[in-house]
């Protein structure tokens, strides 16, 4: 039997005018990478900040990890996510970042914080200063924050947006592993259908933020 991870049902955002989503529907189950595919101004940054509550819900439900939007108790505790751009100091070093998300996490193990930058190939720039690495390079730092609470649930808006193509494909890797060895669920967004397709389990497609297809 599978287990619900996230259900989205009939949601709805309108910024005055402008419908944002449009009755939205679907669900991601445990264990899945889900690809969530649509063009720029889809709709994906505004449903990804809906769950993770950084926008107020207006109409329909999201369920995560058994609670509902607007009533979270738990389940942001159990996720990680990286929504638009890494939320990393630019003036602070890698290790120094991945600190203060320890900090911040209750996280006492400093092994967890070599491990994370272990996992997403940082090792050579943890003490190099956040504005002096490549964008590929900040990806992967966004990617260690994020799984350093080792999450159940990670959350990915277009991480592989402006990177060349060996870095998505050691981006997509680093996926695959999270969701082989952690059994990290995983909802992932991108505007190009041929890269989440090949890292997806399951997809859907979002279009001027009604879903065509889940």
């Amino acid at each position: 039997m599978t287990q619900s991870v996230l259900t989205i049902e009939h949601v709805s955002k309108q910024f005055g005018r402008f419908q944002a989503l449009d009755q939205v529907s679907f669900t991601v189950e445990k264990g899945d990478i889900y690809g969530l595919i649509g063009e720029n101004g889809a709709g994906k940054t505004t449903l990804m900040q809906l769950i993770t509550g950084l926008s107020p819900m207006q109409h329909g439900t999201v369920t995560l990890l058994g609670e509902q939007a607007g009533h979270y108790q738990h389940a942001l505790n159990r996720i990680g996510a990286v929504i638009e751009s890494p939320a990393a100091f630019e003036k602070l070093t890698v290790y120094q970042n991945l600190r203060l998300c320890a900090i911040q996490h209750g996280i006492q193990d400093k092994q967890a914080i070599t491990e994370a930058i272990d996992f997403v190939g940082l090792k050579a720039k943890q003490t190099t200063k956040v504005k002096h690495l490549s964008l590929g390079q900040k990806q992967r730092l966004g990617l260690a924050l994020a799984i350093l609470p080792r999450p159940d649930f990670l959350i990915l808006d277009e991480p592989i947006n402006g990177l060349d193509p060996s870095g998505i494909m050691e981006f997509r890797q680093l996926l695959k592993r999270l969701n082989e060895e952690q059994q990290t669920t995983i909802l992932i967004s991108s505007h190009i259908l041929s890269e989440l397709y090949q890292v997806s389990t399951r997809f859907g497609i979002i279009h001027h933020g009604r879903m065509i297809k889940h």
